[in-house]
């Protein structure tokens, strides 16, 4: 996307002029909205082209520039270090280990990251995925607090998945993380080998 025009570069006989606190001046020669920006020490932008007349406001366009591209960058670097974290389990999974896994899954969602909750079927228990889903469900709401759920139980190959994502209050949570996570991780070993990233190989049968 080109930047937007600025100060003599915008060249129309009038504006539709919005000041710098964002009150509407309204629409004024062109020549005064430069004149009105000069006299603040600020910048006239051109914020909506296509409108007749163009929107202008007055503002600090340097600083409009940095704090844009830093959102920006802030948004993309959140974005690729949100990671899909995997829990596992057995259809018939006792309770000590299954909130072994819960409390593993409230960290990963506190961190600001997604769970993949699957369940992995074995022989027959393929033909009660009924068992599965109502275990994926039981674990979504142990977990509400922390997590919504973005994609139902379905059936892939002999497992049954579910992703829950962390809920918006604890998004923030993960730029605190991220400088520590990208100082310290070195790929560590699961004191479970049942539970890793979903990136990782095909889990081996227990």
């Amino acid at each position: 996307m080109s930047d937007p025009r600025t100060n003599d570069k915008i060249r129309v006989p009038e504006v539709r002029l919005v000041g710098p606190a964002g009150e509407q001046v309204g629409v004024v020669p062109i020549e005064v909205a430069q004149r009105l920006a000069q006299e603040a020490d600020l910048d006239l932008v051109e914020v909506a082209p296509n409108s007749r007349p163009p929107v202008v406001k007055i503002m600090d366009y340097g600083k409009f520039k940095y704090e844009t591209a830093q959102k920006a960058k802030e948004a993309r670097r959140n974005q690729a270090n949100t990671i899909l974290k995997e829990i596992r389990f057995r259809l018939k999974i006792d309770d000590h280990d299954y909130e072994t896994k819960r409390k593993r899954a409230e960290g990963f969602l506190k961190a600001g990251d997604k769970v993949k909750a699957m369940i992995l079927f074995r022989g027959r228990e393929q033909s009660r995925p009924d068992q599965g889903v109502r275990l994926l469900r039981r674990f979504a709401e142990d977990i509400h607090e922390f997590g919504t759920v973005e994609s139902n139980p379905t059936i892939d190959g002999r497992n049954m998945v579910m992703v829950i994502g962390p809920l918006k209050s604890k998004v923030d949570a993960k730029a605190e993380q991220n400088a520590r996570r990208a100082a310290a991780r070195t790929t560590p070993a699961s004191a479970d080998a049942g539970d890793a990233p979903a990136a990782e190989a095909a889990p081996k049968e227990q």
